[in-house]
């Protein structure tokens, strides 16, 4: 059993089983706090009607049994929980079978609502952190010597993200070929941060640097993960550094910190002894039942690793896919298609006959861009969904056609969990008679533009993405006598 655990991971397991601990902590919160106005008995995609349609094959989770929101907002609440007490390491150093069981309890909670939220939970992070979560079952407890064969599993997740990634953008778009991709991602990107701006004026030759320096840490330093120390401390070190890079440009989510969580699986436990003011507690080898439980994880594993692999090797390679409902053995992928120009929907409302004259006044989103003075935001790791998938929306109206028309109906209802969703509602008495959706074309403004001005962006409009829509007159009056009463229910949109 000696070449079977290392204790010279124990460290790397603690850091990176707080990390992942961490993530499952913002993703449950994120799903708490949204879930409802998105995928609830009356959200946008609601989820118990989904559920039956699909049923458990196809999208097993434990709301095949009962849904309600209630019980929703428990599920979630108790992800948080068990994380939380995951990062507080309460978890470690519970009994073997009991610290398996927690994590193994997180991912099925997660799994349920993935398989549940339908395009609101269908990014590459969702697929990532139930991978990874469910490796993370089998890596022991603080009492446990970490199994060899689980760490490696968890350094070749990483080497396929990675290279996955890398492979999909040299596929699919010249601009990644050619080093010019980041003259246009920082300011085309879903979400830009607080930081965007100023990476978009960058000068063109670090913009190449940049790309340059993408296509190395992502096809070729990953490789060195699966080769003996110091190598695979190396290209972790490496991978780590662009993560942070990475962080300081963009919104995505947890996918940045769930990719260094996965690196320090590959750091050397000397170096970390080192660095880190903590001093293990012994360590044992697992019981036979563990070291048996290990053994067909990873055999299935390494079974199921052949099908993102040929994916990978594939002139027709899939950006992001999962190739089974438990999410295992994914293929992974960002970015294969730089965007040029950033096209953005802007809603807006009003009680005017729609007309030259009429006034429309814009609903504000938490971090999609709207308003040209407001700076872009950091809300990463948190994760925004509505906001993402709104800019998706923008680029092609099949994205949206299963649930814009019923957020433009929640607005006209005033429904107060969608409203929650977004930052400003600039109807608070009543809710508008009409609603629309405009497509505009922004930009970042220039230097001299930011200094005149104060904007962050400009914008030309490019056409109607909706046109002027109102509820039936009887649709309407009940609406605006359930707002007024301070109803809070949310209607169906049919």
């Amino acid at each position: 059993m000696s070449g079977f655990y290392d204790s010279g991971y124990v460290l790397a397991r603690l850091i990176f089983e707080r990390l992942l601990g961490l993530w499952y902590f913002v993703a449950f919160l994120s799903t708490f706090a949204q879930f409802q106005a998105l995928c609830g008995e009356r959200g946008l995609l609601p989820a118990p009607r989904y559920l039956h349609a699909a049923g458990f094959r196809r999208a097993p989770s434990l709301f095949h049994l009962y849904y309600s929101d209630r019980l929703a907002a428990a599920v979630a609440a108790l992800g948080v929980v068990l994380s939380g007490g995951v990062v507080l390491g309460v978890v470690d150093m519970a009994p073997l079978p009991v610290a398996m069981a927690v994590w193994a309890v997180l991912w099925v909670l997660y799994l349920s609502f993935v398989n549940a939220g339908q395009a609101f939970y269908g990014f590459v992070w969702e697929m990532l952190l139930l991978e990874a979560g469910f490796l993370a079952i089998f890596l022991g407890n603080a009492a446990t010597a970490p199994p060899i064969a689980v760490v490696l599993l968890l350094r070749w997740l990483l080497v396929r993200l990675e290279v996955g990634a890398g492979l999909i953008k040299l596929r699919n778009d010249p601009a990644w070929r050619d080093l010019t991709a980041l003259c246009y991602h920082h300011e085309t990107q879903p979400l830009p941060n607080r930081f965007s701006w100023y990476f978009h004026h960058l000068p063109k030759p670090i913009h190449r640097l940049e790309v340059l320096g993408n296509h190395v840490a992502q096809l070729i330093v990953p490789f060195g993960l699966l080769c003996p120390q110091p190598i695979a401390s190396v290209s972790a070190g490496i991978i780590i550094m662009t993560q942070l890079w990475l962080m300081l440009s963009g919104n995505f989510a947890w996918l940045n910190l769930l990719t260094i969580a996965l690196a320090t699986t590959a750091l050397d436990g000397r170096f970390l002894a080192a660095v880190a003011p903590v001093e293990p507690a012994p360590v044992t080898h697992g019981p036979v039942w563990f070291t048996i439980m290990v053994t067909i994880l990873t055999t299935a594993m390494v079974v199921l690793s052949w099908a993102p692999v040929r994916n990978m090797a594939s002139r027709h390679q899939v950006m992001n896919g999962a190739f089974n409902r438990l999410y295992l053995g994914n293929t992974y992928g960002l970015f294969g298609h730089i965007t040029r120009q950033r096209l953005e929907l802007v809603i807006e409302g009003t009680d005017d006959p729609p007309g030259p004259d009429a006034r429309w006044k814009a609903y504000e989103f938490k971090a999609k861009p709207g308003s040209l003075t407001r700076r872009p935001r950091q809300v990463a790791p948190y994760h925004l969904r509505l906001d993402w998938l709104l800019w998706f929306a923008a680029i092609s109206p099949l994205y949206s056609q299963t649930w814009f028309l019923t957020l433009v109906v929640k607005l006209l209802r005033g429904d107060t969990a969608t409203l929650g969703l977004l930052a400003t509602n600039p109807f608070p008495q009543r809710p508008p008679k009409y609603v629309r959706a405009l497509l505009y074309v922004y930009r970042f403004t220039t230097r001299a533009e930011h200094c005149r001005t104060g904007a962050w962006w400009t914008r030309r409009c490019i056409g109607e993405y909706l046109p002027p829509a109102t509820l039936c007159p009887t649709a309407d009056a009940a609406a605006r006598s359930t707002h007024a009463a301070g109803d809070t229910r949310s209607d169906d949109s049919r």
